[in-house]
């Protein structure tokens, strides 16, 4: 019946996998745009490698971007300003002036009065017949009267240069001298009427000339001729010069983005899917290979494909939404951070190399964009071989940015046999990437909540002593704290030695007996001053008491959020073993009364090569406190006699530890115990 359950649960899972490499592949394909993929790789300035191209269609050849920018420059730098002809301001003011006159100007001789006011009104009129203009800044550095400006009078624009304009200097001129040529004696009133009644009624128009520029901009062309079908482009060894570059270039542009027909359609989508699939399937082969662990784990499993699809679908959704332009915006090197961080390196570089693989088969120039990300995807995992504190991230950006900056600088030589095609807007993509590599940190958090996983990042922050469960043991259970310690001590010891998981143990060792919290005194190295809790009880009891611990331990681990790797530490630090103390006092003072089972831990039994340290170096750290004169061989017979009781117990049946690791480790259990009580190596005499 249990054989039965166990294929039942092992087909289910293989059920769930199938189902999770499937929808990835899926998704992928769904994503990936329908259309032609350009077959041939080319470079400015290297000779061309394939057979004579002929074009396949009639296409144009599309512009550069700086020829496109030039053009802008050009338009904006050439457009003539548009300047509004204020004729309201104009009669408001010849109101004005008339009113002024007759207040001011005072002559008896009617005729007289009449003439010099029609003299003002025919000056006054002359001027705004043409306008004064109130010059802008660009205008008013540059006042030749050569330059030519639009004047919009009644909704329409008559082009005019300076010369033909006034300003206000140019006015003055013009009443000084129309009213010098009449020899009039009241000049002096009649100038200072004119002059107070000037204004510049043609001012500048931003919205205007902008939208002229607009207009303008938006009606560049974008293309620059058109080359015929079945007309060749380009043969074999030839250069691929400037111009033939800005050919083929255009030739892919228009290419990938055509599809003739319904078959074509579907051709496509067949040969995504044979691709995708490829690579879905050389990473399933990978993890069979060398980490059947992990595909043995459908959460392993989901974590690995659920980031490969997020960089994947980040990608598409950038392209459709903003186009190309940003694709090096993108943080790939967050894949290798997270998988590192969860497993190792020769998987994060695998992973890592699988994605930008199928995100090659979205970007231009896919062989450049690959080259770029795997290098830079390898100097990340190198930097981060050994994650032991949050700062490393900020280091791995940096080294992320510099990466790339490299690899472009060499790239864009190599391209263009210069310095002049590199542009100073990549290194602000370079900069934000790097920026944006930062969130891999939040990203991992939340990966561990949602799969139950725990990294070194959050190992080095539960094994903090200042951590508020870790310190009010310290607080209950003194003993207990400082026992976990050493057992810690000397597990992370052995755990370097045999190529175990150093900092998981030492975090679990810190937890083990933090059961024990609740009810110190009844454990020996809490109590004090001679004083017993379990005198009074009987030997089940007492046992009952002891074999507790374990159970409160995870109760109040979980209490506190404590990840499940690190209660398995709890769980099975004493395997299915017996509280042999008690056991013995039963058997010899009511051995008619003895189960076995009333004094048994409930297990389970280490099933890591972790969990099988910290069972050895708990087990002798606390035998080692009742030796009364330590010396080296009391040590040895000591370590000896302890674990290999384990393993006559058959405690680590079910954990990845070899005979050849567990001597090892009880040569560290010795030579740290020396150490511990200082004996000294005898020398020969």
């Amino acid at each position: 019946m249990r054989n039965l359950q166990e294929l039942s649960k092992k087909r289910l899972s293989y059920f769930y996998k199938t189902i999770f490499f499937l929808a990835t592949i899926t998704l992928i394909v769904i994503i990936f745009p329908k259309e032609y993929k350009f077959k041939y790789q080319f470079q400015a300035g290297k000779p061309w490698m394939y057979d004579d191209l002929i074009a396949p269609f009639d296409f144009t050849i599309n512009k550069l971007s700086n020829e496109i920018n030039t053009e802008k420059e050009n338009i904006i730098k050439d457009t003539k300003p548009y300047y509004i002809f204020d004729r309201p301001s104009v009669i408001i003011k010849r109101k004005q002036l008339i009113d002024n006159f007759n207040r001011e100007y005072h002559e008896n001789n009617a005729t007289i009065k009449k003439h010099d006011l029609n003299l003002c009104l025919t000056v006054f009129d002359s001027i705004y017949k043409i306008g004064v203009i109130r010059l802008n800044e660009f205008e008013s550095g540059n006042t030749a009267d050569n330059i030519t400006v639009y004047i919009i009078q009644d909704n329409v624009a008559v082009e005019k240069t300076l010369k033909n304009i006034f300003n206000i200097n140019k006015a003055y001129q013009f009443i000084s001298k129309k009213l010098d040529a009449e020899h009039n004696n009241k000049r002096p009133i009649m100038l200072n009427l004119l002059e107070n009644s000037l204004i510049q009624n043609i001012y500048y128009s931003s919205d205007y000339t902008y939208k002229q520029q607009y207009l303008r901009i938006k009606n560049i062309s974008l293309t620059k001729g058109v080359v015929q079908k079945d007309e060749r482009i380009i043969s074999k060894g030839e250069l691929v010069d400037q111009n033939r570059f800005q050919i083929l270039q255009s030739l892919k542009e228009q290419y990938e983005g055509s599809i003739e027909n319904r078959q074509s359609f579907y051709f496509i989508l067949l040969g995504q899917i044979i691709l995708i699939s490829l690579a879905i399937i050389m990473l399933v082969l990978f993890l069979l290979m060398f980490r059947s662990d992990i595909i043995a784990d459908n959460k392993k499993t989901l974590l690995i494909l659920s980031v490969i699809m997020l960089m994947v679908l980040t990608t598409s959704f950038l392209i459709r939404r903003y186009g190309y332009e940003y694709i090096y915006i993108l943080p790939l090197c967050i894949v290798p951070l997270i998988i590192r961080t969860f497993f190792d390196t020769r998987l994060s570089l695998f992973v890592h190399l699988i994605t930008i693989i199928l995100i090659g088969f979205l970007v231009p120039d896919g062989f450049e964009f690959i080259f770029l990300q795997l290098i830079a995807g390898i100097v990340t995992i190198i930097s981060i071989v050994r994650i032991e504190k949050r700062a490393q991230f900020f280091v791995t950006s940096l080294y992320i940015f510099l990466t790339y900056s490299l690899i472009y600088i060499g790239m864009s030589m190599l391209q263009t046999g210069s310095y002049t095609g590199i542009s100073s807007q990549h290194f602000i993509y370079f900069g934000i990437n790097s920026i944006l590599t930062l969130l891999a940190y939040p990203m991992i958090v939340l990966y561990e909540k949602l799969f139950g996983f725990v990294t070194n990042i959050s190992l080095l922050e539960y094994s903090n002593t200042n951590n508020k469960l870790l310190r009010e043991m310290s607080q209950k259970a003194a003993g207990t704290f400082q026992h976990s310690l050493q057992v810690a001590n000397l597990a992370e010891d052995a755990a370097h030695r045999i190529g175990a998981n150093a900092l998981l143990i030492r975090t679990g060792a810190m937890y083990h007996d933090v059961g024990k919290m609740d009810m110190a005194m009844f454990f020996t190295e809490n109590q004090i001053n001679g004083f017993n809790p379990h005198e009074g009880k009987t030997n089940t009891e007492s046992a009952g008491i002891i074999l507790s611990h374990v159970e409160r331990g995870i109760a109040i681990a979980r209490k506190h959020n404590i990840p499940e790797q690190l209660i398995d530490f709890i769980r099975t630090h004493h395997g299915t073993r017996r509280s042999e103390y008690f056991y013995k006092m039963q058997q010899m003072q009511n051995p008619e009364n003895l189960n076995e089972k009333d004094f048994m831990y409930p297990g389970p039994c280490p099933f890591s090569k972790e969990t099988a340290l910290l069972m050895m170096a708990d087990s002798v750290e606390a035998a080692s406190r009742s030796l009364k004169s330590p010396d080296k061989q009391s040590i040895s017979e000591l370590v000896e006699r302890i674990i290999d009781g384990q393993i006559a117990q058959k405690q680590f049946n079910n954990a990845d530890i070899t005979m050849r690791d567990i001597t090892r480790v009880k040569n560290v259990f010795k030579n740290n115990l020396m150490n511990k009580y200082h004996i000294r190596v005898e020398y020969p005499k």
